[in-house]
């Protein structure tokens, strides 16, 4: 085996590694969350349906269903490439493609339109599937660069590096959106344009911003040819785990929880901006700043809402609080039908922050608590991500076939109502002791 000379747990590589959450954090901040649904909405101000496909489809269910699709795909390849890599040693290989791969279509975003929309599709599907799959490489990585004691540390740096750069570029191009002639950006619809920009923008950054980490991550390789049983190996250790929790009550229960109410939560945060988008009554010419801040109000209260609901835990149980945590989701899904003023989702925006980071971080915390002393932490790991991709396509088609069949977003949100009532239900059947 060959390997460039590092030393685990060497500051320049664990710095390095944890500098490319500042470049990937734009995508799903940029992209995902705030501009590009701005923008996508945008394009169908005279019309909210589009042929495309063979079918007429309503644009939010478009994306909707386009999104689930990406994540089924995902869900196949994830362990596919992750056992291929693993065997190979060629982590950093796999990283590089999906980040140029990621950053080349977020900048082909720039052509997206209603004239354009195969293409623009496509380099929306390929940003996504880049951003997901090089997150398998980038997690991998930690438990080879890092000792144990240095982990937790090190990742909660990359989060806060991810949460900066990503604020920083997003108050970048709110600026551009909403000063264009101070960015010298003309023409019929400036600031379309400077939406356009914001994604070349998102592009750019990945793909410079992670050009430190390449040159300090190590290359660990030993040149082995892909086999057969190699390319399936992601899936055996899958299967592997699975027959394990068969055996481990607790956490199949856990699971299924978890399988549940991540199907609803993952939906409401992805689709959040496009109903702020559709559905509340903006005065003219404020919806573009009213819902950019919206999303920095949800990013700022997420930090705090991280921390609280981490206290509330260690005083009540990590089972107890994600209970309460999926009812007040219950809570604000039943809220969100009735909200149609602006200052109304503002104070959503400001709920949902508060519960957003905490719920998500204490479900993996509580899977990690859950598992059983193994040195096959990666394989479970594994399956918990796969578990929450194929949650992902689900609450995803859902939403989607709801809102294609009726119209409207406010009546499709509200199953997500009833899926968060089941996860709580199920995580009170969970009974242990110290989670």
């Amino acid at each position: 085996m060959s390997t460039r000379n590092y030393v685990k747990g060497d500051i320049k590589v664990l710095n390095a590694w944890a500098f490319y959450d500042w470049a990937n954090s734009v995508y799903p901040l940029v992209i995902s969350s705030s501009v590009f649904p701005i923008y996508y909405g945008a394009l169908f101000i005279d019309d909210l349906y589009i042929d495309v496909f063979g079918f007429n489809f309503k644009n939010t269910a478009l994306i909707s269903f386009l999104t689930a699709f990406a994540f089924i795909i995902l869900s196949f390849i994830t362990p596919l490439l992750s056992g291929i890599a693993d065997y190979m040693g060629n982590k950093k290989t796999f990283l590089k493609f999906f980040c140029y791969l990621g950053s080349i279509s977020c900048i082909g975003l720039y052509w997206f339109d209603l004239e354009n929309i195969y293409l623009g599709l496509f380099f929306y599907f390929m940003a996504l599937i880049s951003f997901w799959a090089s997150l398998v490489f980038y997690n991998s990585y930690l438990p080879d660069i890092a000792n144990k004691d240095q982990q937790d540390y090190i990742s909660a740096k990359g989060y806060a590096l991810g949460y900066v750069g990503s604020v920083i570029l997003l108050i970048f191009n709110l600026a551009m959106v909403m000063f264009p002639d101070s960015f010298g950006i003309e023409g019929v619809n400036p600031e379309l344009t400077a939406m356009k920009y914001s994604f070349v923008s998102v592009g750019l950054w990945w793909i410079i911003f992670s050009q430190y980490t390449f040159h300090h991550l190590p290359i660990i390789t030993d040149k082995r040819k892909i086999i057969k049983h190699v390319i399936f190996n992601g899936f055996k250790e899958l299967q592997e785990v699975w027959n394990e929790l068969r055996h481990i009550i607790i956490i199949k229960k856990f699971l299924i929880a978890f399988f549940i109410y991540s199907s609803a939560l993952q939906t409401v945060l992805i689709i959040a901006t496009y109903f702020g988008e559709q559905e509340i009554a903006w005065k003219e010419g404020t919806k573009t700043t009213g819902l950019i801040i919206s999303i920095l109000l949800i990013q700022l209260i997420a930090i705090i809402g991280a921390m609280f609901t981490a206290k509330i835990s260690k005083k009540i149980g990590n089972i107890r609080t994600l209970l309460i945590l999926n009812l007040i989701w219950a809570f604000l899904c039943i809220g969100a039908y009735f909200i149609k003023e602006p200052i109304e989702f503002y104070i959503a925006a400001g709920a949902v922050g508060l519960v957003m980071g905490g719920i998500q971080a204490l479900s993996r915390s509580t899977f990690s608590k859950l598992i059983p002393d193994t040195d096959n932490t990666t394989s479970y790991f594994s399956f918990f991500d796969v578990s929450q991709k194929v949650s992902i396509v689900l609450g995803m088609t859902l939403f989607a076939i709801l809102d294609q069949t009726t119209g409207s977003m406010r009546i499709s949100i509200l199953i997500f109502v009833l899926i968060f009532l089941i996860g709580a239900f199920l995580l009170n059947k969970i009974k242990i002791k110290n989670v």
